[in-house]
């Protein structure tokens, strides 16, 4: 298995719209944090999903393991990291961790996803041009 080392690094400020009546994070949004990582990763290697669009392509969520570790807070200044652990013809997966400014890991996941021709809803190859800028590029 190829292993990938870069890391895309996204910083994210907690607003008070992402958190719950204590002002803790509430757990959804930690998964719009690895969304928006992942899409800005994407821009990083020059795409953008409106151009997938553009071509009926899409990425979608096929499976995430998310693991809730430390409680993150209102108006906290904290780091998105996305790796690339696995890369296959239709689908990927990334190793995603929120930490605080210390290391501190706050929350980690690993989210497969799958490129999918965005009309017939079927997968399809990811195209070489997003291969290439994952495994090619300084991100």
């Amino acid at each position: 298995m190829t292993e990938y080392k870069q890391t895309f690094e996204f910083p994210v400020t907690i607003y008070y719209e992402d958190t719950d009546a204590s002002g803790v994070v509430y757990h959804s949004n930690y998964l719009k944090f690895f969304e928006r990582a992942r899409t800005e990763l994407l821009r990083k290697v020059s795409l953008s999903h409106q151009v997938l669009l553009e071509q009926n392509l899409a990425f979608v969520v096929r499976h995430i393991d998310i693991d809730f570790l430390s409680a993150a807070r209102l108006d906290d200044r904290l780091t998105v990291k996305t790796q690339l652990a696995n890369l296959k013809k239709a689908s990927m997966s990334f190793c995603q961790e929120i930490v605080n400014p210390d290391g501190k890991i706050l929350c980690k996941a690993i989210t497969k996803v799958a490129c999918i021709n965005a009309v017939k809803m079927r997968p399809v190859a990811t195209p070489h041009e997003i291969v290439m800028g994952l495994t090619n590029s300084d991100w």
